[in-house]
């Protein structure tokens, strides 16, 4: 008989929490290549929305080169843009992340600078300069910001808004009013704050998809020749603060007008090969080193989505089995993998949660201003460990505290 008994925990609490029906045993196995070892002990769960968790192995090794590449003599903090050393990276890491989703022929991969405000900014900068008006899907915070920022640019039709309901869901296809003459329709594939998250791509036709997917790239397999843009700033599940992912189509790399200055233009920067200036060169050492961390220790994407959605369920079956106690922002069918955000009956129990949470090693879980409550952001790098211990106190704290 397979042993189902996490590590860390004591076995009769978990055979107490698995006998109320709170979650199957099966939801519960350890994947080892996602654990976290050596000093484990001196480090916290943290389940910031960004930055955020980094896999254990990314740190030790990029800890080694730190002060000195073995043979080279210095460290990946100092080394040239222009050298052979950081070529090999920069070329490693777009492979990887070609390998990784199947990124196919026609498509160039940036690595660029600014986070993805820049981009709210440079894609209706570049693509709205002829008078068409783009679509964008407000589904909560982020794309919410980026349509204001696109309507400084340009003429911005917004197809679906779910502010009325405190964006607690995406919408269906047939609820969004598409221009099929749009210069492209934008969307954010999940919204960290809210915690909702698009299942499958909205079907915009011939109209480029534009993606902000900066909190949930890499943590799942897609079709990226859905999408004409689709960008992630790196510090959610795929590197450190400051570079960003932009993968975008050819075609589209040509319509940029010629007369954009060179940090803006994305022929430049394609061009250039994201060298037009000092790239974050350390920010792009880590990433392939994620990169590398997914295809070798984890397997792959589809292995990273069973883990993922291992990782959500563990969660939202103790929300669900709560009687109320527990209550998730986001509607079934919208639910995020990535952040899970969820009220307690009022703000004293929130704030025993918390301070208790803490207690136990359980960090950065209060919950954006503009929702309330807590989340618990549950990134590539989260060890299953840790949001198993995470479920487990949240059993015990509303068996002790539910009215």
């Amino acid at each position: 008989m397979l042993d189902f008994t996490p590590v860390g925990l004591v076995i009769p609490d978990w055979q107490i929490f698995i006998k109320h029906g709170f979650i199957s045993p099966i939801k519960i196995q350890i994947d080892h290549k996602i654990g976290m070892t050596g000093n484990m002990e001196k480090r916290v769960y943290n389940f910031s929305p960004g930055p955020a968790m980094l896999p254990l192995s990314v740190l030790e090794e990029s800890q080694k080169n730190v002060v000195s590449i073995p043979g080279l003599g210095q460290s990946m903090l100092e080394i040239s843009h222009r050298s052979k050393t950081f070529t090999e990276v920069i070329e490693q890491a777009e492979a990887n992340l070609r390998t990784l989703l199947k990124i196919p022929d026609g498509y160039r991969v940036l690595f660029l600078q600014g986070g993805a405000q820049l981009q709210f900014a440079m894609i209706p900068m570049t693509f709205l300069r002829s008078g068409k008006s783009a679509d964008y899907i407000l589904s909560g915070t982020w794309s919410k910001k980026a349509s204001k920022e696109a309507k400084t640019l340009g003429n911005v039709n917004v197809v679906w808004n779910g502010e009325s309901s405190n964006y607690d869901h995406v919408p269906s296809q047939d609820e969004l009013k598409l221009d099929s003459n749009a210069a492209y329709v934008y969307h954010t594939s999940n919204e960290t704050i809210q915690g909702v998250q698009f299942q499958t791509e909205p079907e915009v036709g011939d109209v480029p998809l534009v993606c902000d997917a900066s909190s949930d790239l890499l943590c799942r397999p897609l079709s990226v020749e859905k999408y004409g843009i689709l960008y992630a700033c790196a510090q959610k599940n795929i590197g450190p603060a400051g570079v960003t992912l932009v993968i975008i189509r050819d075609d589209l790399v040509k319509q940029t007008p010629s007369d954009l200055p060179s940090l803006l233009n994305y022929s430049v920067l394609a061009e250039g090969k994201s060298l037009v200036n000092t790239p974050p060169v350390f920010s792009i050492y880590v990433m392939k080193l994620v990169t590398d961390w997914l295809l070798n220790d984890i397997g792959g994407l589809d292995r990273m989505l069973e883990i993922n959605q291992k990782k959500a369920d563990l969660l939202y079956d103790v929300i669900d089995a709560s009687n109320g106690f527990y209550d998730a922002h986001a509607k079934q069918g919208s639910r995020s993998l990535m952040n899970v955000a969820f009220r307690l009956p009022n703000e004293q129990l929130q704030d025993g949660f918390l301070t208790e949470a803490a207690k136990q090693d359980l960090v950065a879980l209060k919950g954006h201003r503009s929702v309330g409550g807590c989340r618990a952001s549950i990134y590539n790098a989260m060890p299953v460990e840790g949001v198993q211990k995470l479920a487990k106190f949240m059993y015990q704290f509303a068996s002790v505290n539910a009215q």
